[in-house]
C-alpha cells in the first residue's frame, strides 16, 4: 500500500532550496521529526504547519496536497 502524500513539504523545501536540517533548526525540532513530515510518515499538527509556512515565507496552502482530499470525505 502506498503512502498518501498529504503534505507537499518535500516539494516546497526543494523549490525554496532549503534542507531538512535548515527547517529543523528554524523550528527547533529534531531532524528525524522533519524527515517523517517530509516523507509523509507522519504529519505536522496545525501549529507546526503554520510555523513551517512562516519559516519558508509561503502560504500554508502551498504545503498541502489538496488532491488527496476526496469530496466524499468533506
Amino acid at each position: 500500500m502506498s503512502r498518501e502524500q498529504v503534505n507537499r513539504l518535500k516539494i516546497v523545501l526543494a523549490e525554496e532550496q532549503k534542507s531538512n536540517k535548515w527547517l529543523a533548526e528554524q523550528l527547533g525540532k529534531d531532524q528525524a521529526t522533519i524527515s517523517k513530515w517530509v516523507t509523509n510518515a507522519s504529519q505536522p499538527d496545525l501549529k507546526n504547519l503554520l510555523r513551517i509556512a512562516k519559516a519558508l515565507n509561503v502560504d500554508v496552502a502551498r504545503l498541502l496536497n489538496t488532491e488527496v482530499i476526496n469530496d466524499d470525505e468533506i
